[in-house]
């Protein structure tokens, strides 16, 4: 299998969970990955289990909010393996909390952890992604696009994200570069931690899933991943992507 041969992928939030599923997909498809990851025990566990694939993918510890690292992690990057060919902006961080009582804080962990390093991953991305005509993959949310209470903090940077993804679409389309938006609903650590603090509305949530389960970081979101970095999604752009078992159906 090798729809990624050759490519260069940065991967946020690649340590674990759904990043660590795409980084996965990418390096069984031939990539070469650099996950960034503020967990440095996970980090350099999943690295070693990524080499085993593809022995020059590298982990890069760092901790997003730091947004004036963000162009010199890209440049580290493009300098380790002479480009960059995908962008995948995973990485998120919030608290749940109904809008009566959200803070400053808690909206600004979730915008620091997940709208900002978007942006300036991207920005900082475009000039190598200009060069190989690449591929840039975001991810948005059904807690966004439905309204779901108590994720007011998480929602509005998830959409905040979407709005700048299409933008960028329309931007970044003259150079040959897709941006497009994955919003799952995934079998992760966090979602498995969530599920079993809230029980009840966790079953609830998955009976109004029509496939009835939670989709597999690696074999149903990264194969996903997989399409939309390879040139098998060359025209499509601007795109919301829904891996969620056909919960939400976008008109």
């Amino acid at each position: 299998m090798s729809k990624l041969h050759g490519k260069v992928a940065i991967i946020t939030g690649g340590a674990g969970g759904i990043g660590k599923g795409i980084a996965t997909a990418f390096v069984k498809e031939g990539a070469r990955v650099a996950i960034v990851d503020l967990n440095a025990e996970a980090g350099h566990k999943t690295i070693k289990e990524l080499q085993e694939f593809q022995p020059e993918s590298i982990f890069i510890q760092a901790n997003l909010m730091e947004h004036d690292n963000i162009a010199g992690i890209v440049k580290q990057v493009g300098e380790t393996f002479g480009k960059i060919d995908i962008l995948v902006n995973n990485a998120h961080a919030s608290k749940m909390a109904s809008i009566e009582v959200t803070t400053q804080k808690e909206l600004d962990l979730s915008f620091n952890t997940g709208f900002y390093p978007t942006f300036y991953f991207m920005q900082a991305a475009l000039p190598y992604l200009k060069d190989t005509k690449g591929k840039i993959i975001n991810f948005a949310s059904g807690a966004g696009i439905n309204g779901d209470v108590n994720q007011g903090s998480y929602a509005a940077a998830k959409e905040a994200i979407r709005g700048i993804t299409r933008v960028a679409a329309n931007e970044f389309g003259p150079f040959g570069i897709n941006v497009n938006i994955i919003s799952p609903i995934a079998k992760s650590e966090g979602m498995l931690q969530w599920a079993e603090a809230n029980p009840e509305y966790y079953q609830g949530m998955l009976s109004k899933i029509p496939l009835r389960r939670l989709g597999e970081i690696e074999s149903d979101i990264g194969r996903v991943a997989v399409f939309l970095a390879s040139e098998d999604s060359d025209y499509i752009t601007g795109q919301t992507i829904m891996v969620d078992g056909g919960s939400i159906k976008l008109r």
